[in-house]
């Protein structure tokens, strides 16, 4: 129940701050998809099973009433041998009846009780964490949208800039053509370039809203063309590991040693006290043919050793069970460290990459504006320019692409390692 107040709270802190200023942040992203996806509901599930588990687990200390009645026919009853002048010794009949209630409170069960308690508590928090570890799966397909759509702004950015150097060639291209130092057909080429440069930013703006309709799919918030995404901060990315799928298997080992606990308490004799009280014929006095009312009390030890029969072997399974969580989270480990060493060198390759990308956009820029100076004497063609112009944009493309998909593998790294 707290993790569910939780998760309600912080998408209740992050939606107004959405809302007012017609900006998304990631971490509103996470609250508002964990707080929508419908396996959300099974904690309140869980938990209400857990408390009913828990109350019928505590009716195993309350008194133990028991109603029970027969009536029986039998081939002999017992006779006294002697025979007494002037005195009769009333025999007992063959039909014989019992009615009786008893009310018997345990003493020993106290201590199973308990242990049943702690494995109803242990299974619901395995259940929980079932859920925490399937919750923590929807972050990789926020990460994915939320920096596909940053991605696709970026690249418009940089389409827009394009545009503005594909119709400043353009003008001056018109200049040379009214001084008659450059052909018509130069500026057609041109205007096809602009118009190819138009026809990238509506794929763009296509491939952004079919991320923003799933991502509002995701956080069950309508989305509008105009919302910003606000660019998730640097990362210093941390090895450790701290994914749910660890504490999943802490609670799953926790429930194999309260079992191992229950095993031992349910082979312990039983005592109780019992009050019991009955009508019947004939009643404790056997020698009183008639009905009639009694009771009977006392301490009752019960001790059932054929528990002792499966015991061991019970232990063993639970100790077979509890060494396969453990190879469980020992190849989880092994499987995550190496997902981790290789998002590392992926991370290292990025940032030589945008270092290499800096000196490239330095170069193609210095070409590119010279033969924007060029185009005014007509000594380039518009084709040359628009090869250089290509040339500085795939650079600046790149620049973009990398330093995005840094940014990303940042992220997916401390997704990975559960920080």
């Amino acid at each position: 129940m707290y993790r569910i107040l939780l998760l309600g709270l912080s998408a209740l802190i992050f939606y107004p701050a959405f809302t007012q200023t017609g900006k998304l942040s990631m971490d509103s992203c996470y609250a508002m998809a964990k707080r929508n996806y419908p396996l959300l509901k099974q904690y309140a599930l869980i938990e209400k099973s857990r408390e009913y588990s828990l109350e019928n687990a505590a009716k195993g200390t309350l008194p133990q009433l028991n109603l029970a009645g027969q009536g029986t026919y039998q081939s002999e009853v017992t006779r006294i041998p002697i025979s007494l002048p002037n005195l009769e010794i009333p025999t007992l009949s063959k039909d014989q009846y019992k009615l009786y209630a008893e009310v018997a409170q345990p003493i020993t069960d106290l201590f199973t009780v308990k242990y049943q308690k702690e494995l109803i508590k242990s299974n619901a928090e395995v259940e929980s964490q079932k859920i925490e570890v399937e919750l923590f799966k929807i972050k990789e397909r926020i990460n994915q949208l939320f920096f596909g759509i940053i991605l696709v702004d970026a690249q418009i950015q940089q389409t827009e800039l394009l545009k503005k150097d594909i119709q400043l060639g353009i003008d001056k291209t018109n200049a040379a053509i009214a001084n008659g130092t450059a052909l018509k057909s130069s500026v057609n080429a041109l205007k096809a370039e602009l118009l190819k440069a138009n026809q990238r930013i509506i794929e763009l703006k296509a491939a952004r809203k079919g991320y923003l309709d799933m991502l509002s799919l995701f956080i069950h918030q309508q989305l509008d063309d105009n919302v910003v995404l606000e660019k998730p901060a640097v990362l210093s990315v941390s090895s450790s590991i701290n994914r749910p799928e660890l504490r999943l298997y802490s609670a799953q080992q926790r429930t194999f040693e309260v079992q191992n606990k229950l095993i031992a308490a349910r082979n312990l004799p039983r005592a109780s006290l019992f009050l019991q009280g009955g009508y019947g014929k004939p009643a404790l006095n056997v020698l009183n043919n008639a009905f009639d009312l009694y009771y009977i009390g006392g301490l009752r030890l019960n001790w059932n050793l054929s528990g002792y029969y499966t015991a061991k072997n019970e232990r063993k399974i639970l100790s077979i069970n509890q060494d396969i969580i453990g190879l469980q989270q020992e190849t989880f480990l092994f499987n995550t460290n190496l997902n981790l060493k290789q998002q590392n060198a992926e991370l290292s390759k990025l940032q030589e990459l945008i270092a290499s990308d800096s000196e490239i956009i330095q170069l193609r820029e210095s070409i590119k504006n010279t033969a924007k100076n060029q185009l005014d004497f007509g000594t380039v063609t518009s084709n040359d320019y628009i090869t250089y112009l290509n040339a500085e944009d795939q650079a600046k493309q790149g620049l973009l692409l990398h330093q995005i998909q840094l940014l990303m593998a940042q992220y997916n790294y401390q997704t990975t390692s559960g920080n």
